[in-house]
């Protein structure tokens, strides 16, 4: 396996991440059709259980973040996601639905931690880490499939039914993807051969406790439109406007090139200065929810939120690793874990908002805040090359 192609490795790590997107996300356009099994409350009750879910993985991924620890584990919490993606066509109660998507969270928290975490050592180790985050792409194909997957599945499957096109489509891109990163040429040892300083355990210090701080707000951040931009557009544009549809669906789109073109900005102007231009993206596009209201101020967010938020993943990513090249994966997992916390954080505190008689409109000032936070801290975040 030495002679691999980096092209193909990459190929497979958007492979199994595309897999787990299709299981994890499908449930956002989802949601609307299973109205009746479930109420409105119940669904979004679901959905905080799989966020912890995602939450709890990641926990478990900084216990097991070193490669001899993510070649055992990988495949176990790619079995999961796969066999309660199953169990949910199986399954109307909201307890049982709940433990499943509880439990399905928790595999996609160590699949989107371990599998990049893999691939950017074996990368490391090839000198091949500005091609890293190529393999998000695999999260934009599993959005858009995730979205188009719904909406053929329209008058054809109902109720628990609906979950099988995901639960099919996960088992081969899941077993086809780990086929091709079993056998990676990555001894443990070598993954430190590239760090110059003394390997210390620490995870915080002056380099890495602002990008900490700003990957915070980055969570917080584009959560809140990626979960209420579709109820917003729903309030603010005519019935009928083909965004009260298809605001998701642009949002997915516009994920797509993400991958290729931040990791290319990365590539040309460092990843410290190209993070911090994707803040500035990301920051506009909320404030131009909150400041051009009805379908402009939508179509903005949609396309720079969507456009960006992944850039920011997969920079933070790298540039984490940069900063402590002996221990990637352990970083790569606690920012995963701290961004999830503050996803969870974000919906909260926009309940807490609603009941103190705010508008779900005015609550995306707190997405634009986190954004700023984080904007503020990346500039304290030293530069590398």
């Amino acid at each position: 396996m030495s002679q691999r192609p980096a092209v193909s490795v990459l190929l497979a790590g958007a492979t199994l991440l595309s897999s787990s997107t299709v299981g994890r996300f499908v449930y956002t356009p989802l949601l609307p059709w299973l109205v009746g099994v479930l109420t409105v409350q119940q669904g979004a009750s679901i959905a905080s259980w799989n966020y912890l879910g995602y939450l709890i993985g990641a926990l478990l991924a900084l216990r097991w973040h070193q490669v001899t620890q993510i070649r055992p584990q990988l495949p176990w919490a790619l079995a999961l996601h796969v066999v309660t993606t199953l169990a949910q066509t199986q399954v109307e109660s909201v307890e049982a639905l709940s433990t499943l998507r509880l439990l399905n969270g928790i595999s996609n928290g160590l699949v989107f931690v371990q599998a990049p975490s893999l691939i950017l050592e074996w990368l490391a180790r090839h000198r091949r880490t500005s091609s890293s985050g190529l393999v998000y792409l695999g999260v934009c194909v599993g959005l858009i499939v995730s979205s188009f997957m719904v909406s053929l599945s329209n008058g054809v499957l109902e109720g628990p039914e609906r979950w099988w096109p995901a639960a099919l489509l996960s088992i081969p891109l899941a077993w086809w993807g780990w086929q091709q990163l079993a056998g990676l040429d990555m001894p443990p040892e070598d993954a430190h051969k590239d760090s110059a300083q003394p390997r210390s355990g620490r995870l915080l210090d002056r380099a890495s406790t602002p990008l900490f701080l700003s990957y915070a707000g980055a969570g917080m951040g584009y959560i809140l439109p990626m979960t209420f931009l579709p109820m917003v557009a729903r309030l603010q544009v005519e019935p009928g406007d083909i965004l009260v549809e298809s605001s998701w669906l642009i949002v997915a789109v516009a994920t797509l090139p993400s991958p290729w073109l931040w990791n290319r900005l990365g590539a040309l102007f460092g990843d410290t200065l190209a993070l911090r231009f994707s803040y500035i993206t990301q920051l506009a596009g909320v404030l131009a929810a909150l400041l051009l209201p009805g379908a402009p101020g939508i179509l903005l967010c949609a396309v720079l939120v969507g456009g960006t938020f992944l850039g920011t993943v997969l920079l933070t990513q790298r540039l984490a690793r940069a900063l402590h090249p002996h221990q990637g994966p352990r970083l790569s997992a606690a920012l995963i874990a701290l961004y999830s916390l503050t996803q969870l954080a974000g919906p909260w505190l926009t309940g807490v908002w609603l009941s103190m008689g705010g508008s779900l409109h005015s609550a995306f000032w707190l997405g634009a805040g986190a954004l700023l936070w984080g904007l503020i801290w990346m500039l304290l975040v030293p530069r590398r090359a």
